[in-house]
């Protein structure tokens, strides 16, 4: 092949590894029952497809053509093994292999492999952060140094993470599947809330000067938007994705040329994301006419309010302290009535919220949200002294450069 067709044949697997891997390795994990050979597998398929391809074409399935190159290189793995049950996996694998060829559609038992393997790697047995770490690395196919990077832990201890996640998975024999009818609401909400933390920790400010990381936030959005197109009649589904949407499209807003916050109120909404918005708004309505309202439509909502306000001055702080309520109601949470302190003092004034606040003191001591709104508040009631004090807790609280120096700029702003 000249250069021109070796490199549309490389673009090729890059596009097909970029929009198929997950469906592809789901496949195969279900076959093999195993997270580890399935991996060294599909990338064996992939080596061979970046030696072949450039040379004899791509095929007409790319997908069928890596699938099963794939299971024939889990099969001569197999054969390698000097396991005392090699025989027996080679036996199965083989005969798995005869009811496929190369034509083999892909699409709808790929879906639902993948809805198998979402529910797989955010089992309840799992500890929450193997969940996530396991589900990073399989469904969205960042490197073990990645995941490491991103939670700001040693690789060596991610790498552990995932190994016993996975071994969890075989030694308890949790089932590769879809939960049954009844089980299904309860694991819907682990799955839920790994991509919800998939996301949220894309916000815990890192030690650098960006306050957002924008690799994880879009995996989230990435895994949310996946679940919500498997789950189409599950309204939370819709709903966190809806969140995550609304959320993230005041990414580039929030802060400004030089690297300093800004503020909700004093963004640049022209820099919004707008299609997002619209985006969620469209699923968010979709979900709550489904009438089963949940937490992520209640936060969604919450963001939407926020979205549609052309103004800060136009925003409708009424209603957000009465999504909030609900939102106490549904998941009680410091945080959440912390957050409904917030909208309050922005309908009735500081003076208002802050006993509200002052009453979350022993569950948020050490939360630097919770210090950083008193002294706004404390800041907005011209209590300086005080306000001084809380800025100096949320200062050394402060893990990230960008918010402990706006942190440090309304401190120096007070007149005491």
């Amino acid at each position: 092949m000249s250069g021109r067709q070796a490199d549309g044949a490389m673009a090729a697997l890059a596009s097909v590894v970029d929009e198929h891997r997950a469906t592809i390795l789901a496949s195969l994990i279900r076959i093999l029952g195993d997270f580890d050979l399935a991996e060294d597998a599909l990338q064996d398929a992939l080596a061979r497809a970046a030696s072949v391809w450039p040379r004899a074409g791509v095929p007409p399935s790319p997908t069928g053509w890596l699938h099963v190159t794939a299971r024939r290189a889990a099969l001569d793995r197999i054969r390698r093994e000097q396991s005392g049950n090699r025989k027996l996996r080679e036996a199965a694998l083989a005969a798995e292999l005869e009811r496929h060829d190369e034509a083999v559609d892909m699409d709808e038992p790929i879906a639902d492999d993948r809805l198998r393997l979402i529910f797989t790697c955010c089992h309840p047995a799992l500890a929450p952060e193997a969940r996530v770490a396991l589900t990073l690395r399989t469904l969205c196919g960042l490197t073990t140094t990645e995941i490491a990077r991103v939670f700001l832990v040693p690789e060596s201890t991610m790498a552990q993470r995932i190994v016993r996640a996975r071994r969890k998975i075989r030694d308890a024999g949790i089932p590769y599947e879809v939960p049954s009818a009844a089980m299904l609401p309860e694991r819907t909400h682990s799955v839920l809330a790994v991509i919800y933390l998939v996301f949220t920790g894309g916000y815990a400010p890192g030690p650098d000067e960006s306050i957002v990381r924008n690799d994880l936030c879009s995996e989230a959005i990435r895994l949310a938007r996946l679940l919500a197109q498997l789950m189409p009649d599950e309204p939370e589904a819709l709903g966190l994705l809806a969140l995550l949407l609304l959320q993230d499209s005041r990414r580039d807003a929030r802060q400004d040329a030089t690297g300093r916050i800004v503020l909700l109120d004093d963004q640049d909404r022209s820099r919004w994301d707008h299609g997002a918005i619209e985006e969620g708004i469209r699923l968010l309505d979709t979900a709550l006419a489904m009438r089963r309202a949940g937490p992520y439509q209640v936060q969604a909502a919450i963001a939407a309010v926020h979205a549609e306000a052309v103004t800060a001055e136009d925003t409708d702080w009424r209603e957000i302290a009465m999504l909030y309520r609900r939102l106490a109601s549904l998941t009680p949470s410091p945080v959440v009535e912390l957050n409904r302190a917030v909208a309050i003092a922005n309908v009735d004034g500081p003076g208002a919220a802050l006993p509200l606040v002052d009453a979350l003191a022993a569950p948020l001591a050490s939360y630097q949200p919770f210090h950083a709104a008193r002294a706004d508040l404390l800041r907005r009631m011209g209590r300086a002294r005080e306000a001084a004090d809380a800025y100096r807790r949320a200062i050394e609280l402060s893990t990230n450069g960008a918010e402990r120096a706006f942190l440090e700029l309304r401190l120096a702003g007070l007149t005491i």
